[in-house]
């Protein structure tokens, strides 16, 4: 049985690249894009199908998950790709409006996906929801003083994946008995639009952990934050 796989922000960076990787493992990545024709610039020459998603319209969201019924009847992957930021400064200059614009993405647009998409994992004999997350939201490296990550300051974006860390917990301990596993990745510092390029590993190498989760045996982690050197605290 082909395993069906939906990927957010799928048509660049870590989102395009873990598409590619789950389709060389024989996986039918679908391509979710904002646009429907980048998505279908995107999906093609890799012989992928694309549906139109915006995390942050909750209309787009419900007609994606009704496509996926009627053309599988299933979904045994959901990677929770789409993020944006801001760019990092003093928490006191953020505002309101700024921080609401990245949690429209980051946390709500999760939890509008995965509420929509959880009939179809339901029926998934083995169903996996991939979050990704970054070690920016762990409050345990946040207060490591000795950590790199203590002088770096952007209160919207390390809070909403902070949130989204909680969110992974809380759909895995609803899931807890159930085939369904839930865990938070870090794909660490990526070369990709979002930080303008200045990453140190490949799209490619961060899309590896990713799919690594996603393609998770029975007897592998749910609830888990890890990176691909291994697990991280919360």
């Amino acid at each position: 049985m082909t395993i069906i796989a939906l990927i957010t922000g799928a048509t660049r960076g870590i989102g395009h690249a873990t598409a590619k990787l789950l389709a060389e493992n024989g996986v039918t990545a679908i391509i979710g894009a904002r646009d429907t024709v980048r998505g279908k610039e995107v999906a093609e020459p890799l012989s992928l199908p694309h549906v139109r998603i915006d995390v942050t319209d909750a209309d787009s969201v419900r007609a994606a998950a009704a496509w996926i019924e009627r053309e599988y009847g299933r979904l045994d992957i959901l990677i929770n790709n789409a993020g944006i930021t801001l760019p990092d400064g003093p928490p006191g200059d953020t505002t309101g409006e700024e921080a609401r614009r990245v949690y429209e993405t980051n946390v709500l647009g999760v939890i509008e996906v995965t509420h929509a998409m959880l009939p179809l994992l339901r029926r998934s004999p083995a169903g996996r929801i991939v979050n990704v997350s970054s070690e920016r939201g762990s409050l345990g490296r946040a207060l490591d003083r000795a950590h790199p990550l203590w002088p770096m300051l952007n209160l919207a974006y390390t809070s909403s994946k902070a949130a989204l860390n909680m969110i992974t917990v809380s759909y895995a301990k609803e899931l807890w008995d159930t085939p369904i596993k839930v865990n938070a990745v870090d794909p660490g510092w990526v070369r990709t639009d979002i930080n303008h390029g200045a990453g140190i590993k490949t799209p490619e190498e961060g899309a590896a952990p990713i799919v690594a989760m996603a393609l998770l045996g029975p007897d592998g982690p749910t609830a888990a934050f890890v990176r691909h050197e291994g697990p991280l605290p919360w």
